[in-house]
């Protein structure tokens, strides 16, 4: 039992706690990832002493870490300047640092040479990291995006009335759910993890058939899934469907898209019947896969909560995702609001 603290920090708004266990998961340096645990266990209830014990560091180390969070937000989990030698670039040499790694985000090398030969000084990475990080630059991961595709007036629109549909939920005037499918199998999504310096987890990957889900996803967090042996056709679809119609107790929307099984002349042609039983439908507009809120359910499964030894085999994968699918809702849980 941890003694008794000395103080905790103040309550994190939803913003703060997201944005605290992404840096947690994908923070640029450890440093970082640890202090940002840090803050979301002492927000959690855990003392100082606690803290302390599960980082290895004293009781004064896990104090300053948290009166930088309460003093400078975000920018107190990163290192404190330190003073030096004067700085290499001018101010406008730094500028167009900034300008060619906006042009060039995927290559700091590139950035470096072109720099080089417009200034006539050379910069080492190190140096470049920092100048970007002080203009608010990170280095993460880009992301495939449908954006472009979309049209932007519809996904306005949309966001509207997806968020009527959640207030008219949250005061009890229906059940909304947001229903997708996933698929997954013994190919791993990667994630980042704590690993002793010098070594590195491997996980086991292997080409396999692909356990696929169809689930119902309440804008409270309820999870309703339904996992099918080879592809999800039609067929599949509407059968699964008129079982989740037989649990309904109020009137129900579901957010969908429109993919073919959900467009398909035998999709269509049961919507009036579902609708008699209390099940209606949102179809989102084409390319905005953001505002179907289960897609962080399946972000956060394959991310974060499926354990590292499911991709061992078929039969341990098909084990592990019962025993996660039965914790969403009660252990597990996600934040849902509308983007």
């Amino acid at each position: 039992m941890a003694g008794k603290p000395s103080r905790f920090v103040k309550e994190l708004t939803d913003e703060e706690s997201d944005v605290l266990r992404y840096l947690q998961a994908y923070g640029e340096t450890p440093r970082i990832r640890q202090r940002a645990h840090a803050v979301l266990l002492s927000a959690n209830g855990n003392s100082i002493e606690s803290i302390a014990r599960v980082f290895d560091v004293d009781r004064l180390t896990v104090t300053r870490w948290l009166n930088r969070w309460e003093n400078d937000g975000l920018g107190g989990l990163a290192d404190a300047s330190r003073s030096g030698a004067p700085p290499k670039l001018n101010e406008s040499e730094v500028q167009k640092a900034i300008d060619l790694a906006t042009e060039h985000p995927h290559s700091p090398r590139q950035v470096r040479e072109a720099l080089a030969e417009v200034t006539g000084k050379k910069i080492s990475e190190s140096i470049l990291r920092r100048i970007l990080r002080r203009a608010g630059f990170r280095w993460k991961r880009m992301r495939k995006s449908l954006k472009s595709k979309r049209d932007e007036k519809d996904f306005r629109k949309a966001q509207d009335e997806l968020q009527e549909l959640a207030e008219m939920h949250a005061l009890g005037e229906l059940d909304l759910y947001y229903c997708d499918e996933s698929g997954f199998s013994l190919t791993p999504t990667v994630p980042y993890g704590w690993q002793r310096i010098g070594e590195t987890i491997e996980l086991p990957s292997s080409r396999s058939s692909r356990i696929n889900t169809l689930g119902f996803l309440s804008h409270d967090g309820k999870f309703h899934p339904y996992t099918v042996e080879g592809n999800i056709d039609t067929d599949i679809v509407v059968a699964c469907i008129d079982d989740f119609c037989d649990q309904l107790s109020a009137p129900t929307m579901v957010v969908i898209d429109n993919a073919s099984v959900h467009t398909s002349r035998k999709f269509e042609s049961r919507i009036g019947d579902w609708e008699d039983r209390g099940l209606f439908f949102y179809f989102l507009p084409p390319y905005c896969p953001e505002l179907n809120l289960i897609e962080t359910l399946w972000r956060m499964i394959k991310h974060h909560w499926l354990p590292l030894d499911a991709y061992e085999s078929m039969t341990r994968l098909t084990q592990r995702l019962i025993e996660v699918f039965s914790r969403i809702g009660s252990w597990l849980r996600i934040t849902l609001a509308p983007t």
